[in-house]
């Protein structure tokens, strides 16, 4: 049961959450053409007149760029003006995630992106915890992460995320909390929503952007703390073997945050994880705002 915040940008204009619907019809339920971006805010812990959103910015051009991709022009700072109306006109008072989502709105039958209208809209739930924080469980996946010839990878498009939906149901129908899709060439690619980091030897890992992965705004975070913090990070490809002997092993995203993975298939990994401990405990410090050398990644809103 979602707690869905009362107010939604639809059609150029805040409605009603339950009165922002579209039709059956709709061109891009049915051809997947929409992207979507995901975002985190909370009240100021110290303010409770304000909200916090994090890296607003790098969010409202992720999708601005997505919608490239739909033939689609609608600018960032754009974007950026209804999220922060959208969470003006709510006043949420607990931790939630924002949804905007740019889709073809036609109620035509024809796959194409030309010729076509677009729109734009926004809603937001409450949102807590998305994966349990101390550890999850994961198998390797029998569907493979698409390739970017075949995709705009680097955009979070909504058809893509079919794959993803098979390859979550499939792992938790089999026992396990998360998949972990390969790509074409057999290399480690990522979660069905996440980014993948492994440490050895005290570096951090992660596969880079030629391996089909999705340009991560908190795995961008990730590696620039850890950078800050005097981590060796290495962005190269990973086999399967390594995430087996990790000293550590993590997700990152929007709704994960930083989630670490205890076990992989039925390798159980260490319980002591250093490395992830304290990128955790960093990134939610920047996310409350207490780390002033990162609050132009955190965006203030009065309410």
């Amino acid at each position: 049961m979602h707690n869905f915040l009362p107010i939604a940008y639809f059609e150029n204009q805040f409605v009603p959450f339950a009165e922002a619907k579209i039709s059956i019809a709709t061109h891009a339920l049915h051809y997947g053409t929409g992207a979507f971006g995901g975002m985190r805010g909370i009240p100021n812990p110290d303010n409770p007149e304000q909200i916090l959103l994090f890296r607003l910015d790098r969010h409202s051009q992720r999708l601005s760029n997505s919608a490239k991709f739909l033939n689609y022009d609608l600018p960032a700072d754009k974007i950026q003006q209804v999220i922060i109306d959208f969470v003006q006109k709510n006043k949420p008072d607990k931790s939630f995630y924002i949804r905007p989502f740019i889709y073809t709105s036609d109620l035509g039958i024809a796959p194409r992106l030309h010729n076509i209208k677009k729109d734009f809209f926004v809603y937001g739930l409450e949102l807590g915890d998305y994966l349990p924080p101390d550890g999850i469980s994961c198998r390797i996946s029998s569907w493979y992460r698409q390739e970017d010839r075949s995709l705009p990878l680097r955009g979070k498009i909504s058809g893509a995320y079919i794959t993803s939906s098979l390859a979550k149901t499939e792992a938790v129908e089999s026992g396990f909390d998360e998949a972990l899709l390969m790509n074409s060439q057999g290399k480690v690619g990522e979660a069905s929503g996440m980014n993948i980091f492994i440490v050895r030897n005290g570096k951090l890992i992660t596969p880079g952007f030629e391996q089909d992965i999705l340009e991560g705004i908190t795995r961008d975070s990730v590696i620039t703390i850890a950078q800050d913090l005097g981590i060796e990070v290495i962005e190269r490809p990973i086999d399967k073997t390594e995430l087996l002997i990790a000293d550590e092993v993590f997700l990152s995203g929007t709704a994960a945050k930083i989630t670490p993975i205890k076990q992989i298939e039925n390798y159980h990994l260490p319980s002591e994880r250093p490395v992830t401990d304290k990128l955790k405990e960093e990134l939610t410090a920047i996310t409350e705002n207490k780390t002033k050398k990162y609050q132009d990644w955190v965006y203030t809103i009065n309410i």
